[in-house]
């Protein structure tokens, strides 16, 4: 399964940086494969290990503020892997033969 997830601290102060980077930490120590752009953090793996990830990163994030903001999206599809990057290699590969 995929999961992109964002989460932010409210009543922090105006700059989230410090809270998304220990977020992010927590995904990155967790061994899974993840990526991170500028909107999301997308991790990989089975349900209980990606949504114990999301928990520890929301409750790194959340010791910055008062209150948590967390958005989520799942994809579940059982018996594939490497689809945090064979998904986006599929689109390239059929841009290509455009």
């Amino acid at each position: 399964m995929l999961i992109a997830f964002s989460v932010a601290p409210l009543g922090s102060g105006d700059s989230v940086t410090e809270a998304v980077a220990d977020a992010v930490r927590v995904v990155r120590e967790s061994g899974l494969p993840n990526r991170t752009d500028a909107m999301f953090t997308t991790l990989e793996g089975e349900w209980d290990e990606c949504m114990d990830v999301v928990r520890r990163a929301t409750e790194a994030a959340g010791r910055h503020g008062t209150r948590v903001s967390l958005v989520l999206k799942a994809d579940i599809r059982p018996g594939r892997t490497g689809e945090l990057t064979g998904k986006v290699d599929r689109v390239e590969a059929r841009l290509a033969t455009d």
